[in-house]
């Protein structure tokens, strides 16, 4: 495998690291340590900036208006990006604006229309609505959220748990059981995809779920006799499951690349303060104990950068990269994990204030082993592949 960054990707990830050091990390100075969000005014600025840039919707495709960026490229970019303090809730904090939900790249021209395009514009928001109180490390048997047709109206009734930014969409994606075969114990089959409108009576935000970030993020949502437009199916009926998840696949590599992120920043405050601290009469950089965790840092560091960019390149060259994409997340979210707790360790009673962000992104990254599937479901879609499938 080669590594070595073309001359077009080392330019951007030069633009996008001073860019992230120079207008995204002054700004932190004066927000709260748990913001999520900058002043409008200088969100605005910043938008124009990475829109000058032609990096503004990096993700998205350049039929679609985006720069077309290779996943490659995507994911140094996310590494770079999510090196500041909110960098892991929300890297530079949406300026770079973002394809949002992907699996409109597959609706219709006329679901395009109201949906996708507004979306990429800024003007609408949508949240993913997939995983259930019932379980969500498998979500295609755990889905009880059922349909059945009415006319020309689907009717939805259950709930979702976990469900970033449902208090704030316009729209979602909720993935409901519509095949009769089996009910919830059906598997993938049988599960479809629907745009369902925020607004429409049925749909019910319940509350917020306050998690180990300080910021509001998650949500449960219920949709009680929720009828939906049989136009507003996404792709086919009983195959929703599929568009989930591509999604799921592809999303770990970027996921992946943001958690190294952070882990190179943590690596980099730990050895500038190794230098610098003294106690017992030398400096902490010279006694072993430390330069061995430095050392098992950048061994992490390597270890994941490597499984990032090798999922990256499989999936630029359209090979099979499902298992790569698990190797990827599973190594980077929990060496990251590693990276910053010995960072922590380091800084002793300072890394556990919020006068540093190593605690906030502590907190981050152990949301990250269980987030686009957990650690053990990882392992699993490995294992299934090195046995040849046969064992479930």
């Amino acid at each position: 495998m080669d590594f070595t960054l073309t001359d077009e990707q080392q330019l951007i990830v030069d633009t996008v690291r001073r860019f992230v050091a120079e207008e995204v990390v002054p700004l932190e100075a004066d927000l709260d340590p748990d913001a999520g969000e900058l002043d409008p005014d200088d969100h605005a600025r910043l938008v124009a900036m990475t829109r000058e840039m032609g990096f503004y919707g990096f993700d998205i495709p350049e039929e679609f208006g985006g720069p077309g960026l290779d996943v490659t490229t995507r994911a140094l970019m996310a590494i770079e990006m999510s090196q500041h303090r909110a960098g892991l809730y929300t890297p530079c904090y949406g300026t770079f604006g973002g394809a949002g939900l992907a699996q409109l790249f597959e609706a219709t021209e006329e679901q395009k229309e109201r949906y996708l395009y507004p979306t990429l514009r800024g003007e609408k928001l949508g949240c993913f609505a997939l995983t259930e109180p019932s379980g969500g490390s498998d979500p295609g048997r755990a889905i009880q959220t059922r349909g059945h047709q009415d006319g020309d109206e689907w009717v939805l009734n259950g709930a979702k748990l976990y469900i970033s930014g449902a208090d704030k969409a316009d729209y979602a994606l909720v993935f409901a059981r519509t095949s009769d075969d089996g009910g919830a114990t059906a598997g993938r089959n049988g599960v479809t995809a629907f745009i369902v409108e925020t607004d429409t009576p049925g749909f019910n935000v319940r509350r917020v779920v306050h998690t180990l970030r300080s910021t509001r993020y998650a949500t449960e949502i219920s949709f009680d006799e929720m009828r939906v437009p049989a136009e507003n199916v996404l792709g086919e009926v009983n195959r929703g499951f599929a568009i989930a998840n591509d999604r799921l696949s592809r999303q770990r590599i970027p996921y992946a690349a943001g958690c190294l992120g952070v882990a190179i920043k943590a690596q980099e405050m730990a050895i500038a303060w190794a230098k610098e601290r003294e106690v017992f009469g030398e400096r902490l950089a010279e006694k072993q104990s430390i330069q061995w965790m430095l050392v098992d840092n950048e061994i992490d560091i390597r270890h994941a950068r490597w499984c990032i960019l090798e999922a990256a390149q499989a999936a630029d060259r359209n090979d099979r990269f499902r298992t790569e994409a698990a190797m990827a997340k599973l190594v980077a979210t929990e060496a990251s994990g590693r990276v910053v707790d010995r960072a922590m360790q380091i800084h002793g009673g300072l890394g556990m204030t919020k006068d540093l962000p190593l605690e906030r992104w502590y907190r981050e990254l152990r949301i990250r082993r269980v987030g686009e599937g957990p650690s053990e479901v990882q392992r699993l879609i490995m294992a299934r592949e090195i046995l040849g499938g046969s064992f479930k």
